[in-house]
């Protein structure tokens, strides 16, 4: 009491009674109970602060490498055409062909010769042509520089989630 006294506060013990003429007032507490008196922490004594981990971050899908092999695209009178999954073809999407991945997949194809990659979405089966991989939609294969050659080498990576 004698520290909270010194600072000119009441202890926090204390009750507020409300005088009708002259508001509310402190009034000390008429027991002599012991103010308990918690040492201060220092800065040296807290515990220092959690480091972001990469496990900690919200996490990349994961990605599992196929295989590596020839992509070829689809050739413009394939446009509009139903495929093996149902829906029409659309050369403008980032859809592909693949002979055993799931529809719906997701993979990452990238063209071993200059690095670019694009995702594309499993939506067909194919390609039918000995030594192809992968048929890929215009729009991916432009994306990934095989227009002008028609074909080339990529890597395949599946995406998990």
């Amino acid at each position: 009491m004698l520290v909270a006294g010194a600072f000119g506060v009441a202890p926090l013990a204390a009750s507020f009674a409300a005088a009708p003429e002259q508001g509310p007032q402190v009034q000390p507490v008429a027991s002599a109970a012991a103010v308990e008196m918690v040492p201060l922490t220092t800065v040296a004594e807290l515990p220092a602060p959690v480091a972001q981990t990469a496990e900690a971050a919200p996490s990349a899908p994961r990605e599992s490498i196929v295989g590596r092999g020839s992509a070829s695209y689809y050739a413009a009178h394939f446009n509009g055409r139903r495929t093996a999954s149902g829906e029409r073809f659309d050369n403008a999407d980032l859809t592909a062909a693949h002979r055993t991945l799931p529809f719906g997949s997701r993979v990452r194809v990238t063209n071993v010769a200059n690095g670019r990659s694009v995702v594309v979405r499993i939506n067909d089966r194919g390609p039918f042509t000995r030594g192809r991989m992968i048929d890929v939609s215009r729009a991916a294969a432009d994306q990934l520089g095989l227009v002008a050659r028609g074909h080339g080498d990529v890597e395949l990576a599946l995406i998990a989630g």
